[in-house]
C-alpha cells in the first residue's frame, strides 16, 4: 500500500508559537520552505486559504518555478471566482508545473470568514454551490467539446476550454459535516479530515464512503487525516517539548497571526466541534494522539498533535493507514525545522515499515494461492 505524505507551507515564518517575522510575502523564505518539503521526500505541500492571505494560486506558481517534483495542493473556495475561470487557472498552472496541480477544496464553515470575501450563502447554499461548482470543474477538465450549463449558482452557454490539464486533477475536500459527507463522497478524490481519535475517525471513514456509495460511486475516496507531530529523541523530551509549545500558545506570546480571522465564540464548523469535544473527553487518546493544543487554540484548523519519539509517532501513523487512512498531511508548530526532522526520522520510518508489509503480503498471498 501507497501512502501519501502532504506537508504545508506558508509566505512568511510564523506559527501558533512563532510571532511573523519577514514581509508577509517573503520570496526566499517560501523557496526555501517549499525545497525543504522536496528534499525531506514530501509528495505535496497545501498552500492555505483565508481572507486577505497571499493568494494560493500565485504562490503555488512560484513554488512551481523552484522546485522540481514536489506536489502542489492548492486550498480553494467555491464562489469567489466563475468555475470556468478556475478550471483554465488550475490547468494553465498543471501545464506549465508539468502535471503537479491538486485542488483541495474548502466550502467554508465560518459566515464572518465567508463575508470577509463578500459570501452571504448559508452554509447548506455554499454546499449546494459547491456541487455545482466541482461538477463544471470536472466537466472542463475534461470535455473535448464546448459544453452549456444551467443550475441554481451557475450558468453558462458554449463553454470551451482551450487549456485542459496534462493529467487528470486531483480534487481533494475536507469537511466533516452530513452535506460535506454528501458532496465530498460525490466528487473527492481524497476527502480530508482533521485528527481526531481512532474511533471516532474510523466512524468519519465510514460515513464517507456510505455517501460515496449513495453517490453510485464503485470506488470511494481516498481518505486524509491531519496531524502536528511532536518528535524528541525520548517520550520525556518530546513530552516536555510539547507543554512548552502548548505554554506558548496558551499565554498568547507568539501574537499568532490567524487569531485576526478567528471569531469569538464557539466554532461553527462540524470539523473544529469534533476536535474540542475529543479534548473534552481527555487529553490523550490512542497510541500518541494530543488533543490539549486543540483546546488551546479553539480547533481552528488541524491542531491536534502526536507525541513522541519518530518510532512512537511513526507507529501512530501506521494505526491510522490500519483503518483505512491513504494520505497523511503533517505539519509542525516549528514549520521549517519540523519539515526537516519529518524527513529525517519520521517518512522514513513509516515508509520502510509500508514496504516490509508489502514484501511480506506478496509471499504469503502466493502461498495462500497455492493451496
Amino acid at each position: 500500500m501507497t501512502v501519501e505524505f502532504i506537508g504545508m507551507i506558508g509566505t512568511q515564518h510564523a506559527s501558533e508559537i512563532h510571532a511573523p517575522s519577514g514581509p508577509v510575502v517573503d520570496p526566499a523564505y517560501t523557496r526555501r520552505f517549499a525545497r525543504a518539503h522536496e528534499d525531506a521526500g514530501f509528495d505535496r505541500i497545501l498552500i492555505g486559504y483565508g481572507s486577505g492571505w497571499p493568494e494560493g494560486g500565485q504562490v503555488a506558481a512560484h513554488v512551481a518555478a523552484h522546485t522540481e517534483r514536489l506536489g502542489l495542493l492548492i486550498a480553494h473556495r467555491p464562489g469567489f471566482v466563475a468555475p470556468t475561470l478556475a478550471a483554465r487557472q488550475f490547468a494553465t498552472l498543471d501545464q506549465f508545473s508539468g502535471g503537479r496541480v491538486a485542488v483541495h477544496t474548502i466550502t467554508g464553515g465560518n459566515n464572518a470568514e465567508q463575508r470577509r470575501d463578500g459570501d452571504y450563502l448559508d452554509k447548506d447554499d455554499r454546499y449546494a454551490r459547491t456541487d455545482e461548482y466541482l461538477e463544471i470543474l470536472r466537466r472542463a477538465w475534461s470535455s473535448p467539446e464546448p459544453f452549456s450549463y444551467e443550475g441554481r449558482f451557475y450558468r453558462f452557454e458554449d463553454f470551451a476550454a482551450h487549456v485542459q490539464p496534462q493529467h487528470r486533477i486531483p480534487l481533494y475536500f475536507g469537511g466533516s459535516s452530513e452535506a460535506a459527507y454528501r458532496v465530498g463522497g460525490k466528487h473527492a478524490d481524497t476527502f480530508a479530515l482533521w485528527g481526531e481519535p481512532l474511533k471516532e475517525t474510523a466512524e468519519q471513514i465510514a460515513s464517507v464512503r456510505a455517501a460515496a456509495a449513495a453517490a453510485g460511486r464503485a470506488e470511494p475516496p481516498g481518505i486524509s487525516v491531519s496531524f502536528r507531530p511532536i518528535l524528541g529523541p525520548t517520550e520525556e523530551l518530546a513530552w516536555e517539548r510539547a507543554h512548552a509549545i502548548l505554554d506558548t500558545i496558551v499565554t498568547g506570546r507568539s501574537n499568532w497571526p490567524a487569531r485576526a480571522w478567528r471569531t469569538d465564540g464557539p466554532p461553527e464548523n462540524v470539523g473544529s466541534q469534533r476536535l474540542l469535544a475529543a479534548a473534552e473527553q481527555g487529553d490523550v487518546h490512542d497510541r500518541a494522539l494530543w488533543t490539549a493544543p486543540a483546546k488551546a487554540t479553539g480547533a481552528g484548523g488541524n491542531s491536534t498533535a502526536l507525541v513522541g519519539t519518530p518510532e512512537t509517532v511513526a507507529r501512530a501513523l501506521l494505526d491510522y493507514v490500519d483503518i483505512g487512512v491513504t494520505t497523511l498531511l503533517i505539519r509542525g508548530y516549528d514549520p521549517l525545522d519540523d519539515a526537516i526532522d519529518y524527513g529525517r526520522h519520521l517518512l522514513p520510518l513509516v515508509r520502510q515499515e509500508l514496504a516490509h508489509r508489502a514484501a511480506t503480503a506478496a509471499p504469503a498471498a502466493l502461498a495462500a494461492g497455492a493451496r
